[in-house]
């Protein structure tokens, strides 16, 4: 049997962020789509909304935010599937195994949310405050990591 490598802390410094010499792949759980980050994260953030709350099935959704410039897609393009909820951006997902993939248009839109669960490797950056904390669910309480919280979207301030 092979050992597991014990998972980074969360406290542990951020890798060298992506760069073009240094791209960060990601994709989905069947492989069907991959993408590559070629810039470092804009930021990172926990989000508690009810939107991330029923798109993952979990209690918050990790992502990061990179310019578009810095997001490209290598393939599984006619597999991407998107929803577009009542109010922000469209959330697109691969239509084989359903893995929620990013927010925004990786074609017109400024930045690209990646969840962070979808990449490769590390992304050379930690979440930086959590938003939405006014719909976190009760059944996990938010845990005391010091990061700022937001009651709404922190994007928007």
């Amino acid at each position: 049997m092979t050992a597991i490598p014990p998972e980074p802390s969360a406290t542990e410094e951020p890798a060298t962020p992506p760069s073009p010499d240094r791209p960060l792949g990601g994709g989905c759980l069947c492989g069907a789509i991959r993408f590559q980050v070629t810039r470092p994260f804009v930021t990172a953030s926990y989000c508690h909304c009810t939107h991330c709350q029923r798109r993952t099935g979990t209690a918050s959704s990790a992502n990061g935010r990179v310019e578009r410039a810095g997001f490209e897609l290598l393939s599984g393009r006619d597999l991407l599937r998107s929803y577009r909820p009542g109010v922000g951006l469209p959330k697109l997902f691969c239509g084989v195994c359903g893995s929620a993939l990013f927010s925004g248009d990786p074609e017109s839109d400024a930045e690209v949310r990646i969840r962070l669960g979808a990449l490769d490797g590390d992304p050379g950056v930690r979440p930086q405050y959590r938003q939405f904390v006014r719909s976190a669910v009760s059944w996990e309480p938010l845990p005391d990591d010091g990061l700022p919280r937001h009651s709404a979207s922190a994007e928007l301030r």
